[in-house]
C-alpha cells in the first residue's frame, strides 16, 4: 500500500479500538487490539503520517526512535524491593518506571488526552539486549514490568533488511500478533501531500514529469546512492529559504539531499531552466494583467511554441505563484475571523457590564489579558497547535493596538472604546475585500493566458487539476467565486468520464478475450 492508504488505516484503527459503548467502556477486546508494523523504505514519510492520523483523530501522540534507547532507559533500572511471599519477607529484583511508558503518562497529563498512540520506530534494528523488551512489547504491550496505559495504541515502524544491515527479521510468532502494514513509495500520493505542504514548485513540477526519479536506494561496489521523500521535502526548505535570501542553488547543493548523482544533476539543470521560465515569462505581471497587450502576446506565442518541458514549467510557474496568494489571501481571511471571535466575546463584556455601571476603558485592557491568560493555558497544555496559536497572538496585540488607538483619542468609556475598535476592525475587513477582486482578477488572467497560449489542450486540463488539488485555492473559489474556474472544470469532470469509460472498455474486452480463449480450450 502506499503510504496515504497506511494513515487511512492508522486512523480507522484508532476508531475501532477506542470505540466505546454506552457506559463509556472500550468495545473491542483488548487481547485482539494487534499492535500495527509497519515495514517500508527509509524516508517515505512513516513518522509524518502518526502525527497526522493523531491530529485527525484528536489523540495525544508519543514517539521514540528505540535504537537511541539502552535497555535501562526502556525497561527501567532494576532496584531491590521487599515482597511477602507465603508469608515471608523477601528482597526481590523490581524495575524502575521505564522512560517511554512515563512519556505517554507525561503526555497525558501535560495534553489531558487520555487516548493516543505509543509510536517506536526502526523496531527491528533494536540492539541484542533489547530485542526480547521489544517482542513483549508487540505480544503483550509491556515494557518490562509495566503496560502501556489502557486507551493507546501501539504502532512500530522499521525498514527492509535490503535497506539496512542492522535489522532483525521477526519470527512467525511474533508476526503472527501484529497487523503488517507494507509500505511502498508512491509518488502521485506523494504529489498531492507535497501540494498541501507548500511544497516548492520546481519540485512538484520536476516530479510531475519525471516521477520515476521520486524514490531510488541502490547498493552498488561504488557505494550507497539514494533519494527519497525526505530529501525532496528538506531540499524544498532551503530552496524556498535561499530563494528568499538572494542565494544560488548548485548542483553541488542538490546532490546533499539528493545522493544520487545523476537526479541530481538532472533537476539541478531542471531547476536553472524553470527559473529562467520565471523570468522571462515574467509570472506576476501576466496575473496581475500589468503587460501590455503586445508584450502579452509575445509571451503567449513564446508559451505556445515552447518544448513540452516548457510549456508543463510555465503552467505550474503560474499554479505556483497563485498557491502563495492563495495562501496569502487564506491567512488574511483566518486571522480576520479569530479576531471577529474575540470582538463578539468583548461586546458581550461591554454590554453586560454597562449594565453593571463598569465603563471605564480598563475594561477592554481586562479582556485582552484574560484572553492572553487563556492562550497561555493552551499552549501549556498543547491544546492549540503552533498555526493556530500565532493566529491567536496576532489577534490580541491588533486588540491591543486598537485599544491604544481609542486612548490616543481620549476615549474612556467601554462602549465608545468598543465602537472605535469596531471601526478599526471595519478597516481590515475592507482591505479583505480588496484582496478578493485582486486574487480574482489574477485568477481570470491566467485562465486567459493559458487559454491563450495552449487552448483546451493537456496545459489547461493541468491548470485546472493544480488548482482543484490545492486547498487553498479551492477554498477562495468555494467561497469567492470563478466563473473560468468553474467553466473549465467542466472538463476536468469529462475527461475523467471518458478515462472511465476507455477502463470500462478495455475491461469488457479482456473479458470476451478470456471467454474466447476458454471456448478454444
Amino acid at each position: 500500500m502506499n503510504i496515504q492508504e497506511a494513515k487511512t488505516e492508522i486512523c480507522n484503527t484508532l476508531r475501532a479500538y477506542l470505540a466505546k459503548d454506552e457506559n463509556g467502556y472500550y468495545t473491542y477486546p483488548l487481547i485482539r487490539q494487534r499492535p500495527l508494523l509497519l515495514i517500508g523504505p527509509p524516508g517515505i514519510g512513516k513518522t509524518a503520517i502518526m502525527e497526522q492520523a493523531a491530529a485527525e483523530c484528536g489523540v495525544g501522540l508519543v514517539a521514540y526512535t528505540i535504537t537511541h534507547h539502552t535497555r535501562q532507559s526502556a525497561i527501567g533500572l532494576p532496584e531491590i524491593v521487599k515482597r511477602n511471599y507465603g508469608g515471608k519477607g523477601m528482597m526481590v529484583t523490581d524495575y524502575t518506571m521505564s522512560e517511554i511508558v512515563a512519556s505517554v503518562y507525561d503526555c497525558m497529563e501535560n495534553t489531558g488526552r487520555k487516548e493516543g498512540i505509543l509510536f517506536i520506530d526502526e523496531i527491528n534494528c533494536v540492539s541484542e539486549t533489547l530485542a526480547p523488551a521489544m517482542l513483549a512489547l508487540l505480544q503483550n504491550k509491556t515494557f518490562g514490568s509495566h503496560k502501556i496505559p489502557e486507551g493507546w495504541i501501539l504502532v512500530a515502524a522499521g525498514n527492509p533488511p535490503e535497506y539496512n544491515k542492522s535489522v532483525r527479521e521477526f519470527d512467525i510468532v511474533t508476526l503472527d500478533r501484529v497487523r503488517k502494514l507494507t509500505i511502498e513509495p508512491d509518488c502521485d500520493i506523494w504529489l498531492k501531500y507535497a501540494g498541501q505542504q507548500k511544497v516548492h514548485q520546481a519540485i512538484i513540477s520536476y516530479l510531475s514529469v519525471k516521477k520515476n526519479n521520486f524514490y531510488a536506494v541502490e547498493n552498488t561496489v561504488d557505494g550507497k546512492f539514494f533519494v527519497t521523500a525526505r530529501g525532496w521535502e528538506d531540499l524544498s526548505r532551503l530552496l524556498q529559504s535561499y530563494e528568499k535570501l538572494g542565494i544560488g542553488i548548485s548542483e553541488e547543493l542538490v546532490e546533499e539531499f539528493l545522493q544520487k548523482e545523476e537526479t541530481a544533476r538532472d533537476f539541478a539543470g531542471f531547476y536553472q531552466l524553470y527559473t529562467k521560465y520565471g523570468e522571462d515569462y515574467e509570472i506576476p505581471s501576466i496575473l496581475s494583467g500589468n503587460l501590455s497587450r503586445e508584450n502579452l502576446a509575445l509571451k503567449e506565442k513564446m508559451a505556445a511554441d515552447g518544448a513540452f518541458e516548457e510549456r508543463f514549467a510555465v503552467v505550474n510557474l503560474i499554479l505556483g505563484a497563485l498557491r502563495e496568494k492563495a495562501e496569502e489571501y487564506g491567512q488574511a481571511d483566518h486571522q480576520l475571523e479569530v479576531l471577529y471571535e474575540m470582538l463578539l466575546h468583548l461586546r458581550t463584556q461591554v454590554r453586560k457590564n454597562a449594565e453593571e455601571e463598569k465603563l471605564g476603558i480598563s475594561l477592554l485592557e481586562e479582556f485582552v489579558q484574560e484572553q492572553e491568560n487563556s492562550l497561555q493555558i493552551k499552549v501549556k497544555m498543547e491544546l492549540i497547535s503552533v498555526r493556530e496559536q500565532k493566529y491567536q497572538e496576532t489577534a490580541i496585540r491588533r486588540l491591543r493596538e486598537y485599544i491604544l488607538t481609542a486612548k490616543k483619542e481620549h476615549v474612556r468609556s467601554a462602549e465608545n472604546g468598543f465602537k472605535r475598535i469596531s471601526k478599526c476592525f471595519e478597516k481590515e475587513a475592507v482591505c479583505r475585500e480588496d484582496m478578493i477582486q485582486k486574487l480574482q482578477g489574477e485568477l481570470q488572467n491566467a485562465f486567459s493566458f493559458i487559454k491563450e497560449s495552449f487552448g483546451e489542450n493537456q496545459e489547461m486540463l493541468l491548470f485546472v487539476t493544480g488548482i482543484t488539488a490545492d486547498k487553498s485555492m479551492t477554498s477562495f473559489i468555494a467561497g469567492n467565486g470563478c466563473p473560468a474556474y468553474f467553466e473549465h472544470s467542466e472538463m476536468l469532470l469529462y475527461n475523467k468520464e471518458e478515462n472511465e469509460l476507455r477502463k470500462a472498455c478495455l475491461e469488457a474486452v479482456h473479458e470476451r478475450l478470456q471467454e474466447e480463449s476458454r471456448d478454444r480450450v
